[in-house]
């Protein structure tokens, strides 16, 4: 058995997160011992790791939700979980070209060598949208 901050050492989760964890059912709540301290099981551990690991690839809750849910049923079929994966992962790469494509006007705009701000790219173009070259 672990206390919260036992979990929280070991899994790199702080505390009030797993609370957070705990209110939003993606981890049972714990036993109390005696004196009302939170004891974590292996298995607590376990999905705990789970979620911090889902996180940090940027699964949503409502994603980890399903994940685990199909984790608790291993004879599901596995296209559910790589359907979820796949979903995530065209939205990432969504988002990575949204960047790029901030990064080259932001490039853009910033090579400016005008000598007052009454001529500056950078002023102009964040004054009036159509100066940019790409949709960001």
């Amino acid at each position: 058995m672990f206390s919260i901050g036992e979990l929280s050492r070991r899994t790199g989760v702080k505390i009030p997160t797993i609370r957070y964890y705990e209110q939003m059912k993606l981890i049972d709540a714990p036993e109390r011992s005696q004196g009302n301290q939170r004891r974590y099981t292996k298995d607590g551990l376990n999905r705990l790791s789970f979620i911090r690991h889902s996180r940090d690839l940027g699964f949503s809750i409502d994603d980890i939700r399903g994940l685990l849910e199909l984790s608790q049923h291993p004879d599901k079929p596995c296209r559910d979980a790589h359907g979820i994966a796949v979903e995530h992962l065209l939205n990432v790469q969504a988002r990575i070209a949204k960047l790029r494509r901030l990064e080259r006007e932001l490039k853009r705009i910033s090579q400016c060598d005008a000598d007052s701000v009454s001529d500056c790219a950078v002023i102009e173009t964040l004054a009036d949208h159509n100066r940019c070259e790409t949709e960001h």
